[in-house]
């Protein structure tokens, strides 16, 4: 599958099912006051961290914020694309729950 394929596999929504792995895509804010997941944003959820963007680290943080929501370890996050940029993709392995915003996510937008 070429990129171009994956940055358009959401289609409308900021999310989509492969089997049990859910692709999800990111607007990063790093260097916010907390920690937090916000609205989805056209097809992007904002998730903001605490941690500066040097080299990867918000995107990092950003990982290990999400993966005890997603109820998964750190490890079963892959960041596809975006680890130094605020636009980036996230596949999640078997995540056990799910943010309250993805079942909002569902709705049209």
């Amino acid at each position: 599958m070429s990129r171009g394929q994956v940055r358009n596999a959401t289609g409308d929504s900021f999310f989509v099912w492969e089997g049990d792995v859910l692709v999800v895509n990111i607007l990063g804010k790093p260097s916010a006051a907390k920690d937090a997941i916000g609205k989805p944003k056209g097809t992007q959820l904002k998730v903001s961290v605490t941690a500066a963007p040097v080299a990867g680290k918000a995107t990092d943080h950003m990982v290990r914020f999400l993966a005890p929501l997603f109820g998964v370890a750190v490890a079963d996050i892959e960041v596809v694309f975006g680890r130094e940029n605020v636009n980036k993709q996230l596949r999640v392995k078997a995540p056990k729950k799910l943010p309250a915003v993805f079942a909002q996510g569902t709705l049209d937008l």
